[in-house]
């Protein structure tokens, strides 16, 4: 079963804050799988606030199926899940943004903790847990990619970084996801 329009990934984020720039990794590691997609949102050319409105503006009428993909912020227990949800994401509503929904369907990652200072909370995330959740997130859109073409094989499609870039540690011949839990909640 495909879907009944191709594939566009709009990964929100800026990599002026090491919380914030999950949606831009997001892009930028789908863009060196050769993912076959169109994806907007890369650390070289992020979607942010200041251009989100244009940038939907620019793709308003393309018969596409977007999925959205951000940072957020929520409870301690939280952190390092990521949510997979229909419906629209809704940026910046962790530091109390009013920016336009984005996506037929979005995956939004708990990067922190949030409620206090949020934009300090940012600033401080740690960028390992980030790397960590951009790349699983993005080889798992890369994999359902696969399987929605009919193209995927009986492994996983592990990271989805270039052998230079995995954490200096070249990998074996098994690539592996990363184990994040999933976490299905209301945004």
């Amino acid at each position: 079963m495909s879907p009944a329009f191709p594939l566009l990934v709009i990964c929100v984020g800026s990599d002026r804050a090491t919380g914030d720039s999950l949606g831009p990794l997001v892009g930028t590691f789908l863009t060196w799988s050769g993912f076959p997609g169109k994806v907007l949102g890369t650390l070289d050319n992020p979607v942010h606030a200041g251009n989100l409105e244009t940038t939907l503006e620019e793709i308003k009428g393309e018969r596409v199926t977007v999925l959205g993909v951000d940072a957020c912020l929520g409870v301690k227990a939280e952190v390092g899940t990521i949510i997979v949800r229909q419906g629209s994401l809704k940026p910046g509503l962790g530091v109390k943004k009013k920016l336009p929904p984005v996506g037929d369907l979005h995956i939004a990652g708990v990067v922190n903790v949030g409620g206090f200072m949020e934009y300090t909370v940012l600033q401080n995330t740690r960028l390992g847990l980030v790397m960590k959740m951009a790349q699983t997130i993005a080889s798992g859109i890369v994999e359902a990619e696969q399987r929605l073409r009919g193209l995927a094989s009986s492994r996983t499609s592990g990271p989805v970084l270039p052998q230079r870039f995995t954490h200096g540690v070249p990998m074996n011949d098994e690539p592996r996801l990363l184990p994040l839990p999933v976490f299905d909640r209301q945004r």
